[in-house]
């Protein structure tokens, strides 16, 4: 339980911006986003650009027509409506919105808890009842809540929706991720006041994992075990639906049937052929897998899969046309490791030969799409995305794997993925490239709806200033409050250019960073926490000397004093850049 004073304190840093989310229009719309609604015309067009159609070729003078919400017109002679607001799209290219295939990116950072509770504070009462209960048998249903959607769990406000979106991606897959089944994708537009506003296709995917959450005493305690599980649920699955299709035929005089939330669940995803997700990395793995799917005869989607490079592994996938979502996030060396340790060659060869993963793929002829798997900086997806193309991918197919290859696997081929008349209108305006070191996102529209992406500032300092310093890493860090310490632990990742990246986490839970730099020895960066009533933002900044960094946590007004220290080689900045 989380103590009174520490609740209280942190209470205080986000109470102002808690009042701030309230100016709201008589509609319960904010007030600005209101007016840029009224403001808007009912058509847009984007004329002299290279567009980039995925389905249909390259048209290197067009124009694309938009009309509420909806492509309505795509050519090099496309009409536009005279009341259209005109773009002049001279040197940009416009290709479809991109996909990220896999996410929780629009969910709470923590699983709802029971009815009439909610937030941090219940989700972790309702993890220890749940270790205190450990299951001792598949009959407990350990790990298994497919009935959750997450399109009744969705929160427009939440911060990497904007994010994703200045990034260029405007659709992704959204999916609860913890358990053995933890749920329902569904598969959202990033943009909306509400979450129905969002919803393109639910329930798109069922989900499946192979955690492990019994424990050393409770079931299923080992990766044997949950096996075995998946197995038996199938199986049980089966015996209700037979049992279901008898009883309807003849009722009367039978004892009724128990009612199975997470049976009935399976039942309609495999009546619906919706397509079921499951993990596998490496060539036993995905052997193991499609060996599995044999006995549960679902439309298997095999995600992860970055040991794909191995021949034994594409042509297997290739044998049973089974589609592949690739991991981005490519094998790194641990931040914190041991410079001097030496390391297997497995993973060595694991860690350069990943990239390569999705042009052994596209030789073998595997389906495939790309997902961001907990990057935290969405413009690190299109990076990762870039290595794959220097290790043998196309450049057209890594676009069709954000976008086309994405909307086919998910089902919604028929309204998302390309530039064509009557589709929805996701589009990305770029100045160069996508995959380009200089790309920059000019316009994205969702649904329709136009968003500028404004160039971010470059950090204070100018070309002159001194090179950033390294805060990549843990940091233990300590806010002093007048209710006493409240400690939180940052994961940071820093870019070339100083750009800061990464989770906090404290005493309730860990939130994702919503933009942060390093600039010489100074630092800053934003991050949500919801103490159970909604987030509000924190900002950290200060200076760096070493392993050790002073500053300040603020919020609107309120101001606390902030230190941290960075555990582990005792060893000076200066020592490690040395050596």
């Amino acid at each position: 339980m989380v103590h009174r004073s520490v609740r209280r304190a942190w209470s205080g840093i986000v109470a102002a911006a808690l009042i701030a989310a309230m100016a709201v229009g008589p509609l319960g719309v904010p007030v600005a986003r209101a007016q840029a609604r009224g403001i808007e015309p009912p058509y847009f067009a984007i004329q002299g650009a290279k567009i980039v159609t995925v389905s249909g070729g390259v048209i290197e003078n067009g124009t694309v027509v938009v009309a509420h919400g909806l492509i309505a017109a795509v050519g090099a002679d496309a009409k536009i409506p005279p009341e259209a607001w005109v773009i002049d799209g001279k040197g940009l290219t416009v290709y479809p919105g991109l996909i990220d295939a896999m996410t929780d990116v629009g969910l709470p950072a923590a699983p709802p808890g029971p009815p009439g509770a909610g937030g941090p504070a219940a989700a972790m009462q309702q993890a220890a009842q749940q270790q205190q209960r450990p299951s001792m048998g598949p009959e407990d249903r350990p790990g298994t809540t497919p009935w959750r959607a997450a399109a009744d769990e969705l929160q427009p406000a939440e911060r990497r929706i904007e994010q994703w979106r200045n990034a260029g991606f405007t659709t992704v897959l959204c999916a609860p991720k913890t358990g053995i089944f933890p749920g329902q994708g569904a598969v959202i537009d990033l943009a909306g006041e509400r979450p129905g506003e969002m919803v393109v296709k639910t329930p798109a995917t069922l989900h499946i994992t192979l955690q492990q959450p019994g424990g050393f005493f409770g079931f299923p305690g080992s990766l044997f075990g949950v096996i075995a599980y998946i197995k038996q649920i199938f199986l049980d699955a089966a015996q209700a639906r037979a049992v279901e299709e008898i009883y309807n035929v003849s009722p009367k005089g039978v004892e009724r049937l128990d009612y199975d939330r997470a049976t009935r669940v399976l039942n309609g995803a495999l009546r619906a052929n919706r397509p079921v997700l499951f993990p596998a990395t490496t060539p036993t793995q995905i052997v193991r897998a499609l060996e599995l799917n044999e006995q549960l005869k679902t439309n298997m989607v095999l995600y992860g899969a970055q040991q794909g490079y191995e021949p034994a592994a594409a042509s297997a996938i290739a044998a049973k046309k089974v589609p592949v979502l690739v991991s981005l996030k490519w094998p790194e060396k641990d931040k914190d490791a041991d410079p001097d340790a030496e390391e297997p060659l497995r993973t060595l060869r694991f860690r350069d030969k990943a990239p390569s993963t999705p042009a052994a793929l596209e030789k073998a002829g595997v389906k495939f799409a790309f997902y961001s798997d907990g990057i935290a900086n969405p413009k690190d997806i299109l990076k990762n995305a870039k290595k794959a193309i220097d290790a043998g991918l196309k450049a057209e197919s890594a676009l069709r794997a954000f976008t086309l290859g994405a909307a086919e696997i998910l089902g919604v081929a028929d309204r998302l993925g390309s530039i064509e008349a009557g589709k929805i209108a996701n589009l990305v305006v770029t100045d160069g490239d996508l995959f380009g070191d200089k790309m920059r996102v000019k316009y994205v529209f969702v649904d329709g709806r136009k968003f500028d992406v404004k160039e971010q500032a470059p950090p204070p300092g100018g070309a002159g200033a001194a090179p950033p310093v390294k805060m990549a890493g843990k940091w233990s860090l300590n806010v002093v409050t007048p209710d006493g310490d409240q400690p939180a632990t940052a994961d940071l990742t820093q870019a070339v250019d100083g750009t800061l990246s990464g989770t906090i986490t404290t005493t309730f839970g860990t939130s994702t960073i919503t933009k942060g730099s390093v600039t010489s020895n100074q630092f800053t960066f934003t991050f949500p926490l919801d103490i159970g009533q909604g987030p509000g933002d924190v900002t950290m900044s200060g200076t760096v000397e070493g392993n050790t960094l002073k500053g300040t946590a603020s919020a609107f007004g309120q101001t606390f004093e902030l230190t941290g220290t960075k555990p582990g080689s005792g060893q000076s900045e200066a020592e490690e850049v040395r050596r």
